[in-house]
């Protein structure tokens, strides 16, 4: 049997925001192929540089705010914006979730300002209830996963396409050499 494909995955959002401070493995098969997840969720309660040294560990992400505290929603932009700053060059994979979806009667944060957030930092977004578990949490993750195995198989592209350039231009040089 082959190897399954790893993915190390972490949650970030405020505290309170309906996560905890725990690191799981998950093995599934998503889209025939067996992926052992590693996921880390952080309890939003972590200094400078756990949090740098998570977001450096992780592959993909979960920014989570509670649709029933406006702070919690505004506290995703910066968290992703130092991604970004962490992740440079790189484009950081994640999705967006608002949590607590079973309280809707206290709602601050509506579905379209999730969505239109989303569009901004061009990622997925759902809302989900981690307690009721509605939204398909699965779901999420399984999503997640994809989109790190498609970056995954772009880079390594592109990483073959340089590899090839360097070694066609390396012989180039030594007929070169050879023929003068």
């Amino acid at each position: 049997m082959a190897k399954s494909a790893e993915v190390k995955l972490a949650v970030f959002g405020r505290a309170g925001v309906g996560k905890s401070e725990s690191t799981y493995r998950h093995q599934a098969t998503i889209d025939d192929e067996v992926v052992s997840m590693e996921i880390l969720d952080t309890a939003g309660q972590e200094d400078t540089i756990q949090r740098e040294g998570h977001m450096r560990w992780g592959e993909g992400f979960v920014l989570v705010y509670d649709i029933t505290d406006r702070g919690s929603f505004e506290e995703v932009l910066p968290l992703k914006n130092i991604l970004d700053e962490i992740k440079k060059p790189k484009n950081v994979t994640l999705i967006l979730v608002g949590n607590k979806a079973d309280l809707d009667h206290s709602r601050q944060v509506s579905t379209e300002e999730g969505e239109k957030l989303a569009t901004e930092l061009a990622c997925a977004f759902y809302e989900c209830s981690a307690c009721t578990g509605e939204g398909n949490i699965t779901e999420i993750f399984y999503e997640l996963c994809r989109e790190v195995r498609r970056r995954r198989m772009v880079q390594g592209k592109a990483r073959r396409r340089s590899s090839t350039t360097h070694v066609k231009q390396a012989i180039n040089k030594m007929l070169t050499k050879i023929s003068s």
